[in-house]
């Protein structure tokens, strides 16, 4: 599936937050995986294109609101994936060295 296709899908039936749809409702409408839509999406964010997102699902951003909201959301997920990080580089020193 290319990323063309799940952009005009999120804009025909998701325009706005108030529209979310969950991943597993845009899964079997497109007969894709979730993987596959979280790939996508990424895809269209780096091209500049507005897909929301918040714990409820997926939607086409229509207002500058809703893209900064999506944007907190991910500098959020950020953070947690930089302690997640920062706590696995700490568990490095209590471990052996590979051949050991």
């Amino acid at each position: 599936m290319n990323e063309e296709f799940l952009l005009q899908y999120l804009k025909d039936n998701c325009p706005g937050r108030k529209n979310t749809r969950k991943s597993a409702v845009i899964e079997r409408a497109l007969n894709i995986s979730g993987n596959e839509v979280r790939r996508l999406v990424n895809r269209l964010r780096k091209k500049g294109k507005p897909i929301g997102s918040s714990k409820d699902g997926y939607f086409y951003a229509v207002t500058a609101g809703e893209i900064y909201a999506t944007i907190r959301q991910l500098e959020i997920t950020k953070k947690g994936l930089e302690a997640a990080i920062h706590g696995l580089e700490s568990a490095l020193d209590d471990c052996p060295t590979d051949g050991e």
